[in-house]
């Protein structure tokens, strides 16, 4: 298999497991970028057949996660990047005791990929099946109406442990991004998944994170998930986004608001870049639910930009949130 283009940084990062928490592994299927400081690489055309391995496996504390390597499985799971025209193989492997599936939202995929129990798409324990995800261009359909393409912030969950829809395995955190580019779109240094799962932040616990490092000028992508049983409004402090596609404004007459907060409910995604700092600086910017019951609760992480020097004006780190840079994301 070709692995040029896969990057298996942790997303996450932290080799402590606190209350169950776990990083998360990413995987790049498209071409590597360089730095916000040079100039903005772009994704190209797709059109590529790519293959992966995906395990589902059991964690401490009763959770589970999907992973590139069995021992390795991750909450979120790895993030998955693709090209509009891309079709994707995944040979998934059940290492469980009980059934489980992957359906993606977003993507195009024939009913044996599916991933539901009610049409015998999933995976019984010590199971294999390959799932074949597919993308395409936008484009004119024969009559004539406009079809749009694949591009866009999607997921991938499971879809049978627990319930015939999944709800104990999204509870305990089968659960990951897929990104698909359009050509041309710009590549960021790094991508985070954060996922609002009920009152927790990527499954892990009340007021511990996950916090994510970057440094001013870096441009930074963030992609937000919402599961289980609540809305949330995502906010991030010091930093804005355009309320589109890619979360980056076309041009001077692009019409899209630009937003700091955006109401997100259950199986809702969307993502967007920032240039980390820009117009504000460094420092240890806040993201949460602004619904005040949810913040207060717990969900709230840290965005910490810190300066050239490594510092972050008025920071004081603590242990068991604090993540290097090199572990704090899909780097490219």
């Amino acid at each position: 298999m070709d692995r040029r283009g896969f990057n298996r940084r942790v997303l996450l990062g932290g080799a402590a497991v606190v209350g169950g928490g776990v990083a998360a592994t990413s995987l790049s299927l498209a071409p590597e970028a360089v730095s916000a400081e040079g100039p903005a690489r772009t994704a190209p055309a797709g059109g590529q057949v790519k293959r992966i391995k995906l395990y589902a496996e059991r964690l401490a504390g009763g959770q589970m996660g999907y992973g590139l390597e069995k021992g390795k499985a991750t909450i979120p799971g790895p993030l998955i990047e693709l090209n509009e025209g891309d079709t994707l193989h995944i040979e998934f492997e059940n290492t469980m005791d009980v059934a489980v599936s992957l359906h993606v939202h977003g993507l195009d995929y024939e009913i044996t990929s599916d991933g539901t129990k009610l049409n015998k798409s999933d995976v019984e324990p010590g199971g294999t099946r390959t799932y074949t995800w597919r993308t395409h261009a936008p484009g004119r359909r024969k009559d004539g109406t406009w079809r749009a393409g694949s591009a866009g912030y999607w997921h991938y969950h499971d879809h049978v442990v627990g319930s015939e829809h999944g709800t104990g395995g999204l509870r305990n955190g089968l659960y990951g991004a897929v990104i698909v580019r359009r050509k041309g779109d710009v590549l960021p240094d790094r991508t985070h998944t954060i996922v609002f799962n009920d009152m927790l932040i990527n499954n892990k616990p009340a007021h511990s994170g996950p916090d994510f490092e970057a440094t001013v000028g870096d441009r930074v992508e963030f992609a937000v998930i919402t599961h289980g049983e609540f809305y949330h409004t995502f906010h991030m402090h010091g930093h804005r986004w355009a309320d589109n596609r890619t979360g980056m404004l076309t041009g001077p007459d692009d019409p899209s608001q630009v937003i700091d907060n955006k109401i997100t409910g259950p199986a809702d995604s969307f993502g967007f870049q920032v240039i980390a700092g820009e117009g504000v600086g460094a420092g240890a910017w806040m993201y949460h639910c602004h619904v005040q019951s949810h913040s207060d609760m717990g969900m709230v992480g840290l965005f910490l930009v810190k300066k050239p020097d490594g510092t972050i004006p008025g920071y004081e780190p603590h242990e068991h949130r604090t993540v290097s840079e090199a572990e704090s994301g899909h780097e490219r």
